[in-house]
């Protein structure tokens, strides 16, 4: 890549170079009054995000964007219809989180990866001033939340999580120790005025509970859990995992230094960040500090060698290399830290080009909120159909199999009090009357208890991995006969928690689902889904009237 460049001239630098100082300019420009209340609609967020910019061609103005009042209605429908599956959820112990419909107040950017890696100096070049403390050395331990404001405001963890508008409640359920390592800045004249930064502590390993490895094992994984929660107080992976399914952009970093060989942040891109491809970007920062090409080529394979270990395919995710600019020259003309002693100036300009683009990608958060909420809306519905209708199938052979041994003990039982009252209208001897219902009382009391120990040892088995897996089978013949990859994720994502509620519950205790239950559902995946992203859509020429 860096051979390349090297061919460039140097008025494209030059170009770039002004072409990054009109972006700062329009940034600027763009910045517009807020107050601070986090209970305000999100209109303004879709309006600033809907705006026309610079870079909008005459062709443009003719497409049927969302306006920001369609786009407040779109969130309003899916907040609603998120909100109408909860009871569902909470009946059945579904998979969703409590609070999994209430969204925060803004959209937000959340920044996770290995310690000095340039994720705070990276916020800083964003919001345009320094916010964040930037070092070589671990620098701040806690997650921070930056929102645009109208004066610079600091509130600890406590006055965060409990701030009912802002969409941080949900936090609590990790524990005291996460809530005062996260903190709240608000600060005045930074250029993201329509959604949040969330910084996160820079990951790194403890040579005895990582050691740069990932087991797929259960009994490994539950063991480096215990230990990453004794590391840091509370479950890490957790709260990247509730952080990153709510953010609109997540940027993962890395640097030369620890081009993916820290072990921490493997596992939380396998365990946090999984399923989350279609927001996530992987950041290799400070490139520019490559003084050989075959440095680069070293670091860029060592980084992409580690993260095939945790991504499942041979197609890896495009890595975005780049650097931040540090230093001005007289000209005005962004540089970086090492201009003399690393690469070429010719080779930063891809690199800055890269970096723009990151940057694009972050300023798309407001416009990405839309399509992230219909997404997980979508995302929602599906696992908790799957989860109630497999739920349902075990629940409906356990009680088919729990009527059986009723039915058998109900015939005995009318059998002997057949027999017993045909001896008395017979006038049969006493003794053979009462030994017929000695027997019965007998017969269907042992018939019971047998029946009974038999019902745990059925209800065991139905709850097996294997039971299940062959219910979602019958459940799902179609999507199985066709080999269908996304059902089949999302069974695998369902498996485990589906088995901790019945356990939890008990199939004779669990609710049943009806089939209206059901068809609600289904009717949001066919119908209001397809309906709401129709709205959210941008126009092309397959597109139908909205």
């Amino acid at each position: 890549m860096f051979a390349s460049t090297l061919l460039r001239p140097a008025a494209a630098r030059l170009a770039h170079g002004r072409q990054i100082a009109h972006c700062g300019l329009r940034l600027q420009s763009a910045r517009c009054s807020s107050t601070w209340n986090w209970a305000k609609s999100t209109a303004s967020a879709a309006d600033s995000a809907s705006a026309p910019t610079s870079d909008s061609s005459p062709n443009n103005n003719n497409d049927r964007n969302p306006s920001p009042s369609v786009q407040q209605s779109i969130l309003n429908q899916c907040s609603e219809l998120h909100s109408s599956i909860m009871p569902l959820n909470t009946s059945l112990q579904g998979p969703l989180a409590k609070n999994s419909d209430k969204g925060t107040s803004l959209p937000f950017v959340f920044l996770v990866g290995n310690h000095s890696s340039g994720k705070s100096s990276f916020i800083n070049y964003v919001l345009g001033r320094p916010v964040q403390t930037a070092g070589v050395a671990p620098t701040d331990d806690c997650f921070t939340v930056i929102a645009p404001g109208p004066k610079d405001v600091d509130q600890d963890g406590p006055a965060l999580v409990g701030d009912p508008d802002i969409g941080f409640e949900g936090l609590r359920q990790f524990g005291p120790t996460l809530i005062h390592h996260t903190q709240l800045k608000v600060r005045d004249g930074i250029r993201n005025q329509d959604f949040m930064i969330i910084d996160s502590p820079g990951m790194i390993d403890s040579p005895v509970n990582y050691g740069g490895m990932v087991s797929n094992n259960n009994r490994d994984r539950s063991s480096s859990n215990s230990s990453a929660i004794m590391d840091r107080g509370y479950d890490f992976q957790g709260v990247v995992r509730w952080m990153a399914e709510r953010a609109d952009v997540v940027l993962l970093f890395f640097d030369p230094d620890k081009p993916g060989t820290t072990g921490e942040t493997l596992n939380i891109l396998l365990h946090s960040l999984g399923g989350m491809d279609h927001k996530l970007l992987i950041v290799l920062n400070k490139a520019d500090q490559f003084k050989k090409i075959h440095d680069f080529a070293r670091a860029y394979g060592s980084l992409c060698w580690n993260l095939s270990k945790v991504i499942p395919r041979k197609d890896l995710p495009r890595i975005f290399t780049m650097c931040l600019p540090v230093a001005s020259s007289a000209d005005g003309e962004a540089k970086s830290a090492t201009t003399t002693e690393a690469l070429d100036q010719r080779a930063l300009a891809d690199l800055h080009q890269t970096r723009d683009d990151v940057l694009a990608e972050v300023m798309k958060a407001p416009k990405r909120r839309i399509d992230n909420v219909i997404t997980n809306l979508h995302d929602s519905v599906h696992l908790l159909l799957m989860h109630a209708v497999v739920a349902e199938d075990v629940r409906s052979r356990y009680s088919k199999r729990q009527w059986e041994n009723r039915i058998q003990e109900c015939s005995s039982l009318i059998l002997g009090v057949g027999l017993s009252a045909l001896g008395i209208h017979f006038d049969v001897p006493l003794q053979f009357t009462g030994g017929v219902v000695a027997a019965t009382v007998i017969g269907v009391g042992g018939m019971h208890w047998f029946n009974s120990s038999k019902l745990k040892d059925v209800e065991e088995q139905l709850t097996s991995i294997e039971e299940l897996s062959a219910s979602f089978q019958r459940t799902h013949p179609q999507e199985v006969s066709e080999a269908d990859e996304f059902y089949s994720a999302i069974w695998a994502r369902i498996r485990d928690p589906l088995r901790l509620s019945l356990w939890r519950n008990g199939l004779n205790d669990f609710p049943s689902v009806s089939k209206s239950d059901v068809a609600k559902l289904q009717n949001i995946l066919d119908e209001e889904i397809p309906r709401l992203r129709r709205l959210a859509s941008p126009s092309h020429h397959g597109s139908k009237d909205k």
